[in-house]
């Protein structure tokens, strides 16, 4: 899949440029190489693996759920604040595409089979029998 038609992997794209450019500026590594931004990376690229909406969401900071842990959430917004600015010129594509679905305001609710498993702690042999 393309990230013309592909929500999800334009979204992990775009995340995975921003760290970067962040990273080179601020520690002069690469993200592979530094453990603060890899932490980074690695967190918000969870987060929209387990996003509810999938190819339904709209940008994090118009969902109406909270998945972030408030310290992350503060890291991350630091990242796209600083990065933001600099991924016209670099990236222009996906900066329009970022644009484009930051505009829709509401997640497009997806049926609860595409929704991804989480589990849920309980013991499976117990899920099983019942």
């Amino acid at each position: 899949m393309s990230i013309f038609t592909n929500r999800m992997q334009r979204e992990a794209e775009t995340i995975k440029v921003m760290v970067g450019i962040y990273c080179r500026h601020h520690h002069e590594l690469n993200v592979s190489d530094c453990h603060e931004c890899s932490k980074i990376q690695n967190y918000a690229l969870d987060r929209l693996h387990y996003c509810p909406y999938q190819e339904g969401k709209t940008s994090c900071n118009n969902c109406p759920i909270h998945c972030y842990k408030p310290s992350m959430k503060d890291e991350v917004k630091k990242v796209m604040r600083f990065s933001g600015p600099r991924m016209a010129l670099r990236h222009p594509i996906l900066t329009i595409f970022h644009f484009i679905d930051d505009r829709r305001k509401e997640p497009v609710s997806i049926s609860s089979s595409t929704k991804p498993k989480r589990y849920s702690g309980e013991n499976p042999e117990k899920m099983k029998n019942a």
